[in-house]
C-alpha cells in the first residue's frame, strides 16, 4: 500500500498521469506509461474526469500501472457529479483489477449541472467522500491539499480545519496543489503540523515548458507566480526549447530545495511527459 510506502521510506517520488482522450490515443498512452515506470516511481496516480466522464479510462489505465508494470497505483475519484451508488460502482470496477487505493477528491462542476442538482448532491465535501468509502467498502484513500489554500476557501486557517477533519475522516496521507514558491509550502506544513496534521504529505510539483501552460496552469490552480518565475517567462517565454530547459531546471531547483528543507515526499505531475519527468529525475537523483 502507499501509506506503507511513504511510512517506511526516507523519501518517495511519484508521478500524475492522465488518460487519453480518445480510444486511438491508449496505445501511446501506454508507451508513455512503460517510459514512465522505467523511472521506478513509487507510485502512480491516474487523474479521473469531472463527473466520472472518463472512469472507465481511469480503470483502465490505473489496471495497466498496477498489473503490467507492477507499479502501485491510485485512481483518483471525484464525488461532484456522482451518487452513492456510482461511486461503489467505479470501486467495485477498480478492486476487480487489483486497485485499492483512491484519491478521493470533490471534482469541478460539470458544465452542464443544474443548480438544483449542485445543491441536492450526494457529497457535499471530499470529506464526506472519504467518510463514505470507509464506511463501505475497504478502499484506501488519500486527499488533495493546498498550500495557498483552497481558492473557494475564506482563509488559510478554515483551509488547514477542513484537512484536519479529511484525516479524521480517514485519508491516509495528502497530495499538494501544485505551487511555484517553496515558501508557501513551508508555512502550510507548519500549519498542519500545527493542528494536528500526522499523516505523510506529499509536495505536487508541476514542470512549466511554455508560456501557453503557464497561463492554463494558474487558471485552473489559482496557484501564485513568484516575482523569479515571472522572470523566468520574460525571459525565455518567446523561445520555446530555451522556455523548456528554464521550466524543468525551476522544478528541479524547486524539488531539491524542498528535499534540503525535510520535505520527503515530491509528487510530479508529468503531463504525460516522459522525457521532462526523465530529466527532472536525472536532475534530483
Amino acid at each position: 500500500m502507499i501509506k506503507d510506502i511513504l511510512k517506511e521510506k526516507g523519501r518517495s517520488l511519484s508521478f500524475e498521469v492522465f488518460p487519453p482522450k480518445k480510444e486511438a490515443d491508449f496505445d501511446s498512452a501506454f508507451e508513455t506509461l512503460k517510459a514512465l515506470g522505467e523511472l521506478q516511481p513509487d507510485f502512480i496516480s491516474i487523474t479521473y474526469g469531472a463527473g466520472g466522464s472518463k472512469s472507465k479510462k481511469t480503470v483502465d489505465i490505473a489496471s495497466y500501472v498496477q498489473n503490467t508494470l507492477h507499479i502501485e497505483t491510485m485512481a483518483h475519484l471525484t464525488c461532484v457529479g456522482n451518487k452513492k451508488e456510482d461511486i461503489l460502482s467505479v470501486v467495485s470496477a477498480l478492486e476487480a483489477q487489483n486497485i485499492h487505493q483512491v484519491l478521493a477528491l470533490r471534482g469541478d462542476r460539470p458544465k452542464d449541472m443544474s443548480d438544483e442538482q449542485y445543491e441536492s448532491r450526494d457529497f457535499l465535501h471530499a470529506s464526506d467522500l472519504i467518510a463514505f468509502l470507509k464506511k463501505e467498502t475497504s478502499i484506501h484513500c488519500a486527499g488533495a491539499c493546498y498550500p495557498e489554500k483552497h481558492f473557494e476557501c475564506f482563509s488559510k486557517e478554515t483551509d488547514v480545519n477542513n484537512l484536519k477533519i479529511k484525516q479524521e475522516a480517514g485519508a491516509d496521507f495528502f497530495i499538494s496543489q501544485l505551487f511555484f514558491d517553496n515558501d508557501y509550502f513551508y508555512d502550510f506544513m507548519d500549519r498542519a503540523v500545527r493542528k494536528g496534521i500526522t499523516v505523510p504529505l506529499c509536495a505536487g510539483i508541476m514542470p512549466v515548458t511554455s508560456a501557453t501552460q503557464l497561463g492554463t496552469t494558474v487558471s485552473l490552480s489559482g496557484s501564485s507566480i513568484p516575482k523569479a518565475f515571472s522572470d523566468l517567462i520574460a525571459t525565455y517565454g518567446d523561445n520555446p526549447e530555451d522556455m523548456r530547459k528554464a521550466g524543468i531546471d525551476y522544478a528541479i531547483r524547486q524539488i531539491l530545495d524542498l528535499q534540503k528543507n525535510g520535505v520527503e515526499h515530491i509528487h510530479i505531475y508529468t503531463m504525460n511527459k516522459p522525457k521532462t519527468a526523465t530529466e527532472i529525475v536525472n536532475g534530483i537523483r
